[in-house]
């Protein structure tokens, strides 16, 4: 017995390491974001909300803040409108080749993201080489490439809550005489409505969150919030950067709550 609760005590302990190991550099960006000075110095002489204002004030970061809102919900709609179909033909139709679509649509998130972002910028420029479009360094090129990055998100979400859904209330309304819209609309869509709220928060956060691609198409009056951050940080560390990074912070964070909220997150990873 002794012995069980010293090895429950060193496994406590080890996750509890782990935890604060995680979690205490986005601890410390949310105090540093308090500090009085100017100059970052241990221990702080004193605290204010003065940076949350200058932040607030920067044009740069008003306009990243928005573009990167903007990007995201297009983005997230766009994910949404591929990715709730491919769900549905991928998990309720069998067919030929559906395992290699999965992993094609799911593809994104396994190449490296500033791979992604380089290959995208270089598909961008050889389509406008070809056809004389352009679509890097414009609004529409940094749509689909955040598209890209929220799809396999949406498409994970959405397969897991067709996969803990049993398929009886289909069946049953399709012998019923239910056409396929009606299924979907009156069985189908209530069943994936959570974890479609989800795919929708996650889509944004991964979104609102991106660099890599970003950091390649992002074009004159069109910087994102990561983008402006990292300008920032070219000439400047001050707190007005934590303060920002705070915010940005507690964006994830609650959408990550509400995301969890309807559908664990953990089944999905």
């Amino acid at each position: 017995m002794g012995a069980l609760s010293l090895g429950r005590l060193a496994y406590l302990a080890l996750v509890v390491a782990i935890f604060a190991f995680v979690i205490a550099p986005l601890l410390m960006i949310v105090w540093v974001s308090f500090f009085a000075e100017k100059i970052l110095s241990f221990p702080p002489t004193g605290y204010t909300l003065s940076w949350y204002a200058r932040a607030s004030e920067m044009a740069d970061f008003a306009n990243g803040f928005l573009m990167s809102v903007k990007v995201g919900l297009c983005a997230t709609l766009a994910s949404l409108a591929l990715g709730v179909p491919a769900a549905l033909a991928i998990e309720r139709f069998p067919f030929p080749g559906r395992e290699t679509i999965r992993q094609t649509l799911l593809s994104p998130m396994y190449v490296p993201a500033i791979v992604a972002g380089a290959a995208v910028y270089i598909y961008f420029i050889e389509l406008e080489i070809l056809t004389n479009f352009q679509l890097a360094a414009t609004f529409t090129g940094l749509v689909i490439a955040h598209t890209l990055v929220a799809l396999p998100w949406t498409l994970r979400l959405v397969c897991a809550s067709l996969v803990s859904a049993n398929t009886i209330s289909e069946e049953a309304a399709r012998s019923l005489g239910a056409n396929a819209l009606q299924t979907f609309f009156y069985v189908t869509l209530p069943i994936i409505r959570p974890g479609m709220i989800a795919a929708a928060m996650f889509s944004f956060i991964a979104s609102f969150s991106d660099l890599e691609k970003s950091l390649f198409l992002v074009g004159p009056g069109k910087t994102t919030l990561p983008i402006a951050i990292l300008n920032y940080l070219e000439w400047s560390l001050d707190p007005t950067i934590a303060a920002v990074a705070t915010v940005q912070i507690f964006i994830i964070g609650a959408a990550l709550i509400v995301s969890d909220r309807f559908v664990k997150l953990g089944k999905v990873f």
